[in-house]
């Protein structure tokens, strides 16, 4: 049995989805914000670096200008049948033209609150790469 849990959470950026893509989707863009580093292998396996800890991922399915999904390599026989994952979506508000970012974040981070703060620091960054 998993310990997992999904996170959600939104965020209301002053960007367009097209200039936003691409820190959601590369790793250079992910490095300005997302972790301390990103590394992309030639097998495509993104390495996330933070407080010199690595994690790899795929990058499982992506929709240009709209998401990201990242699957968790295994670190364990238990992650194989039931993986982390982080998914970025990039919505637009028809009525207010307003763009959102919404993150799902499936892992054993079982500290809702501190990783609210987590992503809101993390999103407060890319507001400061963007100016949104």
């Amino acid at each position: 049995m998993s310990d997992k849990q999904l996170f959600t959470t939104d965020y209301e950026l002053h960007a367009s989805v097209k200039m936003l893509y691409p820190y959601i989707q590369t790793a250079s863009g992910l490095a300005e914000w997302f972790a301390d580093d990103v590394r992309i292998s030639p097998e495509k396996v993104f390495t996330f670096v933070w407080d010199n800890e690595s994690h790899k991922a795929k990058l499982t399915s992506q929709r240009a200008n709209h998401y990201v999904h990242f699957e968790y390599l295994p670190e364990s026989e238990e992650d194989k049948g039931d993986p982390s994952y982080f998914e970025l979506t990039l919505e637009v508000n028809e009525l207010t033209q307003m763009t959102f970012l919404r993150v799902a974040d499936y892992s054993d981070f079982t500290d809702q609150e501190e990783l609210q703060d987590l992503w809101d620091g993390l999103v407060e960054k890319l507001k400061l790469v963007v100016g949104g």
